[in-house]
């Protein structure tokens, strides 16, 4: 299940939304497997329904896979161009949320397995009481820390450009601009030609 656009800011685009790694189904499959595989053994022997007790935890398992596949499609990690969301929940709703500039520090936890499946946990730490959050069981979270440090320059130089004010047009643009105006027909052609000759003054 994708991340509401509904719940985004004005101007706000999402970067990465992720579910948690694939090794989250493992307990689960392995689990069932196993039930499956020890089904089939009991129904081979000469012992008359010793094949249901396995079956039947076999049909308990595939409810908790059920619903530990609603936990992973309703548990998003996003990335967007202002900030980090945490969202987790099937019926009620846990959301965490941090500001790109409140950012100071990222880390990355990866056991050596964790490496091999291409799994952990991105630790960020942010300005606040919260200090240190983890993010756990992301995919490829080399690539997600990349991803937060790139959106976080970005948000930098967007703040930079914010609080320096509109970027001044030269001259030529300038000339441009009032020869739009000419054209129509807001400014007089004498008009543009005073205009004109006292920008080019200033060169």
């Amino acid at each position: 299940m994708p991340f509401p656009r509904k719940f985004l800011n004005d101007g706000e685009d999402v970067v990465l939304d992720l579910h948690p790694h694939w090794w989250y189904f493992v307990k689960p499959v392995a689990t069932l497997v196993l039930l499956l595989v020890a089904a089939g053994f009991a129904a081979s022997t000469n012992v008359s329904y010793l094949y249901l007790v396995p079956l039947g935890l076999a049909l308990v398992n595939l409810i908790w896979l059920g619903w530990r596949y609603l936990t992973w499609v309703t548990n998003n990690f996003v990335l967007t161009t202002d900030r980090l969301i945490d969202r987790k929940g099937v019926l009620a709703k846990r959301v965490r949320e941090i500001p790109l500039e409140r950012i100071n520090d990222l880390s990355i936890n990866q056991s050596f397995f964790e490496r091999l499946i291409g799994a952990g946990d991105v630790m960020v730490e942010s300005a606040g009481e919260r200090g240190q959050e983890p993010f756990s069981d992301l995919p490829k979270p080399q690539q997600v820390q990349n991803a937060i440090y790139s959106e976080m320059e970005r948000s930098q130089t967007r703040s930079a450009q914010r609080a320096s004010g509109p970027a001044q047009l030269s001259i030529p643009e300038q000339i441009d601009k009032l020869d739009e105006l000419r054209q129509r027909g807001v400014i007089s052609q004498a008009e543009f030609d005073a205009k004109k000759a006292q920008l080019l003054e200033r060169m």
